[in-house]
């Protein structure tokens, strides 16, 4: 009885945390496609996720907690742009990533813009809405600041 006990228990343990496993777009044109259904703003991550370790350490501090898991769900679409340096990439993912690094001209990791985009003519605009990087006090702090930076788009 108690090896079945434990069984359920690590299955519905296991479940549980896949259904709350926030989704990264990698992808721009779906991204938008996303943030027109949802109206909601974009939330783009530029990071080296394989030898940035301020990146990894935001990831673990904030974007991997609860309570960013339920803010990003209600707040933005996330869209992570990455520069991996030892995981292979496909060459159109490469292409659009050092477009919109130049776009935002990012020259340090991690860079978080937060955007409003639209699509016209084929041609993707992107409204920019404010900045964030790595800030020290988990995601209290970071929420905090993001909220703020948000905040500005309705004003």
């Amino acid at each position: 009885m108690k090896k079945i006990a434990i069984t359920l228990f690590l299955v519905l343990g296991s479940l549980t945390i896949q259904a709350q496993e926030l989704t990264w777009q990698t992808d721009m044109n779906k991204a938008l496609e996303i943030s027109k259904k949802s109206k909601k703003p974009l939330f783009l991550f530029f990071t080296g996720s394989d030898w940035c370790g301020w990146c990894i350490r935001l990831q673990k501090e904030v974007f991997k907690t609860p309570e960013f898991e339920k803010w990003a769900k209600d707040n933005v679409v996330l869209v992570e742009l990455d520069f991996p340096r030892r995981t292979a990439q496909a060459p159109e993912i490469q292409k659009q990533n050092m477009e919109l690094q130049q776009t935002f001209m990012v020259q340090g990791y991690p860079t978080v813009w937060f955007v409003n985009g639209s699509k016209k003519d084929g041609k993707i605009n992107l409204e920019k809405i404010g900045s964030s990087g790595y800030l020290a006090g988990g995601p209290s702090a970071w929420l905090a600041n993001a909220n703020q930076i948000l905040a500005n788009k309705k004003s």
